[in-house]
């Protein structure tokens, strides 16, 4: 349990998953009232998909902090805040089934989630991932939750590991702006960029992302499912379906 010298607590949660499903991984940090680093967890999950990870990051949270104290939650993850704030009365009131009848995804950690959530003061807030110059306590999480996933190894400060992961943009010999792969046109003259096995197209017409959120034209999106969205949205691609 995180002990508190403050009356509020600033935290991100994270997970990774190398595939999705892959290799995978969930973490967290917490910051003290001035947004200062203090302490980190991390750890494996086997095999499992980027939701499981994300929603398994915001259980370990809840339950490493103290339940009489603010807690504000920073999150990447538009599936998981959606899941736990948005979708979940619904799904209750429906016996745990989605609005087309099937089963509700990953339901053991909702309803997990859910009980730790219910008489706390917890705020989550929706962050960009992957942004320049973004959040840095989001930008910690999900180092932490690449690396856990990579090496399927728990650390953390209460494992004696006080140093912070450094997001890998700033680790040494790294470029501190990350390099797009040359731009090449598909038919129709929309500028297409791909790098790690992700394909990047300018969208010709607005339209809306599978996080529900929507896109202008000329936005960056990439495919997701059956469709088109955020490309920062890829651990989201279960969302539309378990709603």
């Amino acid at each position: 349990m995180i002990e508190v010298m403050n009356d509020r607590i600033i935290a991100a949660a994270d997970g990774s998953s190398k595939g999705n499903p892959g290799r995978a991984g969930w973490a967290w940090v917490t910051a003290d009232a001035r947004e200062r680093p203090q302490r980190w967890e991390s750890g494996p999950l086997g095999t499992a998909t980027n939701n499981v990870a994300e929603l398994t990051a915001l259980k370990n949270l809840l339950e490493s902090t103290p339940p009489g104290t603010p807690l504000e939650v920073r999150m990447d993850s538009q599936y998981a805040m959606k899941a736990v704030t948005q979708w979940l009365p619904g799904w209750k009131r429906n016996g745990w089934r989605t609005a087309s009848g099937g089963p509700v995804a990953n339901r053991d950690l909702v309803e997990r989630i859910d009980t730790l959530l219910t008489g706390r003061d917890v705020k989550l807030v929706h962050v960009p991932a992957h942004q320049q110059g973004g959040d840095l306590l989001n930008a910690i999480a999900d180092q932490a939750a690449s690396d856990a996933a990579a090496t399927q190894r728990a650390a953390g400060t209460a494992l004696g590991d006080h140093d912070l992961p450094v997001p890998a943009p700033e680790r040494a010999g790294a470029p501190r702006t990350a390099r797009r792969p040359p731009a090449r046109r598909e038919k129709g003259g929309s500028p297409v960029r791909t790098g790690s096995g992700v394909r990047i197209i300018s969208a010709k017409f607005a339209g809306r992302c599978p996080c529900g959120a929507p896109y202008a034209a000329g936005s960056e999106i990439t495919r997701l499912g059956g469709g088109w969205g955020h490309p920062g949205c890829g651990t989201t691609e279960q969302g539309t379906a378990d709603r």
